[in-house]
């Protein structure tokens, strides 16, 4: 049925760019041939629909509305005439595959630079590396520019355009994203866009008194209205100041700083802000960035009466960002980062918001599942919300350098017979070694003593039990602390999205305990899994006596089966039901090849009934794809304790 609300928007957005079209060519037709500005205008003609609509939303009830409007589509146009002509290539080879990051040859890492390898020219020497791993999406920790001291670990932004010294120049990182894409590995970088430092130019010149830069932020004379608001918000940092305002008594104001107090909150009702920010975006994808992760999505717009998060006009600024990357980088892809409940984490991916997104659900669900040997959670969630709109992917992990928090829903857990609340407090005793007979080695973050909730800190390996192991001395425990963090890497390469590794879990590093007599670290237990890189350790890589070598090989045979599998191809992973509350199973397939994954939660042996595989589409016999063994399954199919088997379907019986 038609849409005359829709048809209307159309409407005004093809007669606003009728009517821009001229003061556009005056201003950049120059000195473009004419082949890149017809392509251009094309793709001007496709988006600006998808730019116009959310900024009328936004900002339409404006008197100047189209003067805004005016000068974004300039800012963008701007941004596109500085793109290089390397990139201007790259944009076009992604518009004829815009689904390129869904390929299964994606594979995923973080790292800090300065522990990885120094600084931005010691990271071009150590791609080599990341070649030899399989890695083909690199994401970098905060590079940019931020005070010396608290800058909430490079996430309190000082200037978009400079790289913080310790790590070099923006020239460096322009050559580190030329040197990556050669060899086929996309850079990704974080985009703080909710707040800037305190120590921006934007805020230096609020507090200078500028009243335009005053209205950059959200600026208070008296308590009157922050009282108002706070009557509604949850406390984020409530360790670093109560409710989401700070005193600044140069400016004898109230600055609406919704993390840490450095940090001030941009006003994206004013649309300036916007149009700075955009610039601000696409110089970064100008760069070279391919992908950019928009950090607290959830938060960039207030409302009197709501807690501010997760609200209509936040997506719709999203939108906005998106329609102007894809009008002036549309090489570069946008990935959200909202820790909130999974049902709002799943609303910020589309095509026209965020294509990517991580899964916090996931990840905290694989440890919950490898914690109580029960799979049932896992899959209940996967079934019910782990499908995404077609074009978009979850970015799966287990491990990044940040803590890990239960952020699973009440609902799910409750299903598989658990109390919520006590639960998480299982998990994070648990994993801080505090439940009696567990293998792990983590620390609580940001502990409530009152209730006993806490986050946790740690390493993959010292939170899967290789720590433990090595110190018993143990053989059959190591094997099964290592047979645990490949089972965990080997869900994630096997799912449908792209599969993130937190470098150093490759060669198994363990916690870290000397940041704790750091006076700048101590007191944050996070820093047990932000240690400088053992290249050392990474020396010992392919020598399968080491525990290294046996997971660095583990994890690049993952990846073998990974980009080798025909059934992992841009497919769907649809629950497969197991029977067995200790096996997790799912299906992958693309046309008319399939895949069956199970996986053993269990530190036991435990069996797949030959007649639900029957059902899966299995016979008697069956390849292991990761072993390259064939499996009898005439009664049963038995899997070792913590094994992980991508079964080929079809086999002959």
């Amino acid at each position: 049925m038609p849409n005359p609300y829709a048809d209307r928007l159309q409407d005004q957005a093809d007669e606003s760019l009728r009517r821009l079209m001229p003061r556009l060519e005056a201003r950049f037709r120059a000195g473009i041939d004419e082949p890149e500005w017809e392509r251009y205008l094309a793709r001007l003609e496709h988006h600006f629909p998808r730019l116009f609509t959310p900024l009328l939303q936004l900002y339409g009830n404006r008197y100047d509305f189209f003067w805004h409007l005016e000068s974004i589509l300039f800012s963008a146009t701007e941004m596109w005439v500085e793109r290089s002509e390397e990139l201007k290539a790259l944009d076009a080879r992604r518009e004829e595959d815009p689904d390129w990051f869904l390929s299964s040859r994606m594979v995923g890492a973080s790292c800090y630079v300065d522990l990885f390898a120094g600084d931005l020219e010691g990271l071009r020497s150590r791609i080599p590396y990341l070649a030899e791993l399989g890695v083909t999406a690199l994401h970098l920790m905060p590079v940019l520019d931020v005070p010396e001291g608290d800058n909430d670990g490079g996430y309190a932004v000082r200037d978009y355009r400079r790289v913080a010294e310790r790590l070099g120049t923006m020239e460096d990182l322009r050559r580190l994203a030329t040197d990556l894409r050669d060899r086929g590995i996309s850079l990704i970088l974080d985009f703080v866009f909710n707040h800037t430092s305190d120590e921006h130019q934007w805020a230096r010149r609020a507090q200078d008194g500028e009243p335009r830069y005053r209205d950059f932020y959200r600026i208070f004379p008296d308590r009157k209205l922050p009282n108002a608001y706070e009557a509604s918000l949850p406390e984020v940092f409530a360790d670093d100041h109560p409710g989401a305002f700070t005193y600044h008594p140069g400016m004898r104001s109230w600055v609406w700083t919704t993390f840490h107090t450095y940090q001030w909150d941009l006003n994206y009702e004013n649309p300036e802000v916007f149009n700075r920010m955009v610039e601000e975006m696409l110089f970064l994808a100008n760069q070279g960035v391919e992908i950019l992760r928009l950090d607290a999505v959830a938060f960039t717009w207030k409302r009197m009466g709501t807690d501010c998060q997760n609200l209509p006009e936040a997506h719709l600024l999203i939108r906005a960002f998106n329609a102007a990357a894809a009008l002036a980088a549309p090489a570069m892809v946008l990935k959200s980062e909202a820790i909130v409940h999974p049902t709002e984490v799943r609303r910020y991916v589309s095509v026209d918001e965020c294509p990517l997104s991580y899964n916090p659900e996931l990840m905290a669900l694989l440890w919950d599942a490898l914690a109580t040997r029960d799979v049932r959670a896992l899959a209940g969630a996967f079934w019910k919300g782990f499908a995404l709109p077609p074009g978009c992917a979850w970015v799966n992990y287990v491990r990044c350098h940040d803590d890990i928090g239960w952020a699973f829903s009440d609902e799910d857990i409750a299903e598989s017979g658990f109390d919520p609340s006590a639960h998480r407090r299982f998990l994070s005793q648990f994993y801080t070694g505090r439940f009696e007979g567990s293998f792990a080695r983590g620390a609580p973050f940001q502990e409530d003593p009152r209730t006993g909730q806490a986050r946790v800190s740690g390493t993959l390996a010292s939170l899967a039990g290789v720590e433990s192991a090595l110190e018993s001395g143990e053989e059959e425990a190591l094997e099964l602390a290592i047979r645990r963090v490949l089972l965990l890497k080997g869900i994630l390469m096997t799912l449908t999205g792209i599969p993130l590794l937190y470098l150093g879990d490759e060669i198994g590093m363990l916690n870290d305990y000397e940041a704790e007599n750091a006076p700048t670290k101590a007191g944050d237990s996070r820093w047990l899994h932000r240690a400088p890189f053992d290249w050392a350790r990474a020396e010992e890589r392919d020598d399968p006596e080491t525990v290294p070598g046996r997971i660095f090989h583990g994890i690049l045979r993952l990846i073998r089966v990974r980009t080798q599998t025909p059934a992992f191809r841009r497919s769907e992973s649809e629950v497969a039901p197991t029977g067995n509350a200790q096996v997790f199973g799912f299906i992958r397939s693309a046309g008319p090849h399939a895949a069956l994954v199970l996986a053993n939660f269990s530190g036991e042996e435990q069996s797949v009934e030959a007649r639900r595989l029957r059902q899966l589409g299995l016979r008697k016999s069956v390849l292991d794809l990761v072993t390259g063994r064939t499996l009898m399954a005439t009664r049963e199919l038995v899997l070792e304790p913590y094994q992980l088997v991508v079964l080929s379907t079809g086999m002959d019986g």
